[in-house]
């Protein structure tokens, strides 16, 4: 992510250790390797990600609907671009998704801790 970060901030990605200083409310950008995909079976169908950048880790929340849109993207891509609203009224920090797609980083292997 660090060698791409010039590009990425073009887009108006955030990092993750910038958006404790964002506002609640923000609609913003994020970027990272997937490190996580979670659906837990209590939560009504969200879906949760973590997302690693060089400053740290992003939290994604992404409703049913959306993850049903973007399903192939985000369970099969290695590196995602989410963009949504910050929530950022109590720890942890989290984006609430509106559009996710995949960037291309590297073709380096990586492996993400899936629906467990």
């Amino acid at each position: 992510m660090m060698y791409c970060r010039v590009a990425l901030s073009k887009l108006k990605v955030k990092r993750a250790c910038d958006l404790s200083r964002l506002p609640d409310g923000q609609y913003t950008r994020v970027a990272g390797c997937v490190i996580a995909r979670q659906r837990p079976g209590t939560a009504k169908g969200f879906v949760f990600l973590s997302l690693e950048d060089e400053t740290g880790i992003s939290n994604v929340i992404v409703n049913p609907g959306l993850y049903e849109k973007y399903r192939v993207v985000i369970n099969r891509e290695k590196f995602l671009r989410v963009d949504g609203v910050l929530q950022n009224q109590d720890h942890p920090i989290s984006i609430k998704a509106s559009h996710v797609e995949p960037i291309s980083i590297t073709a380096a292997e990586t492996q993400s801790h899936d629906f467990q």
